[in-house]
């Protein structure tokens, strides 16, 4: 596996790797590190649809507020320079902040109105930054193909919408949240949980398989459902929600809160975040409803979700 710090080193191990193989697929997954089983999750996606996959490890300054845990993101390159070999990445692409930022940047790229719920709107500025940061990679690796998670469904949204509006030559692939066996969505920022923050955690990932099972109900709308998922998480009593919001999918627009889902015929999502102490979780489920069927959407849906690049 090649490592790359600087972005001559990066353009220089492509352009060998093209000029070898110029019909070859190269794949790209952006972390910004402290690699776990989902982020390999990705790689091995992007490893058995590409020749060539390259992950970059940036924790990009950029989309944290002047409060976040930028400085204590956990970070640790040998670990994830082991897991990334372990699962056939050829480039691992490790920039400084100087290398990516050498000077102020002076230009954003600003993605409107899907970002206007959500993390958009608890984290300001947060989705500028990733907007600019996953551009400028994209522009230093040229991928056919980008994976990403859908724990953050909300950056998979804001990512395709970039990529249709400026025509960027680039499949985005969003790809299944993987889970702890005991059904906690995986992230680099559960290793700052204690004990009882671990274990009252799992009442994200009960409050969207209790969603899946209320969906079902005729006479459900979607405020009775929201009023439902919080009243599930404020049962932990170390849980403080920053929000809970059913919306539209990919638009993520709001639902009126009298609106019966089973008159919908669209796919939805119940989106969460919540703090345990000074961590905070994220996680979300997307439902599709089709004349009065509502059901949660599987794998295969997911990863079949249209790229806008075409």
């Amino acid at each position: 596996m090649i490592i790359c710090t600087t972005i001559v080193e990066l353009k220089a191990a492509l352009a060998r790797q093209r000029s070898k193989s110029p019909n070859g697929f190269v794949g790209l997954v952006p972390t910004m590190g402290y690699l776990h089983e989902g982020h390999a999750s990705l790689m091995q996606r992007a490893g058995s649809e590409c020749e060539f996959t390259v992950v970059s490890v940036f924790v990009n300054p950029l989309q944290f507020g002047p409060n976040e845990d930028f400085d204590k993101y956990p970070r640790d390159l040998e670990r994830d320079a082991a897991l990334a070999e372990k699962n056939g990445v050829a480039l691992l692409f490790v920039p400084s902040v100087k290398e990516m930022y050498p000077t102020k940047p002076l230009t954003r790229v600003l993605i409107s109105e899907v970002t206007d719920s959500l993390c958009g709107a608890s984290r300001p500025g947060h989705f500028d930054g990733v907007g600019t940061v996953v551009s400028k990679l994209f522009n230093l690796v040229q991928p056919d193909r980008a994976y990403f998670g859908m724990k953050d469904a909300q950056q998979v949204a804001v990512v395709q919408q970039m990529v249709h509006d400026l025509n960027m030559p680039v499949d985005i692939i969003p790809c299944e949240t993987v889970r702890e066996p005991d059904g906690l969505a995986m992230s680099s920022r559960n290793v700052y949980l204690e004990p009882g923050q671990r274990k009252q955690a799992l009442i994200l990932s009960r409050t969207l398989n209790q969603a899946g099972e209320l969906l079902h109900k005729p006479d459900m709308t979607a405020g009775k459902l929201l009023d439902a998922a919080k009243a599930t998480i404020q049962s932990a009593p170390l849980a403080i929600i920053d929000y809970v919001e059913l919306l539209h999918y990919p638009s993520l627009q709001p639902i009126e809160p009298d609106r019966r889902l089973a008159e919908l015929n669209d796919k939805l999502i119940l989106a969460l975040a919540v703090k345990f102490g000074g961590t905070r979780l994220i996680d979300n489920r997307l439902f599709q409803t089709a004349g009065g069927e509502p059901h949660v959407q599987n794998n295969d849906e997911i990863q079949a979700a249209p790229s806008y690049s075409n």
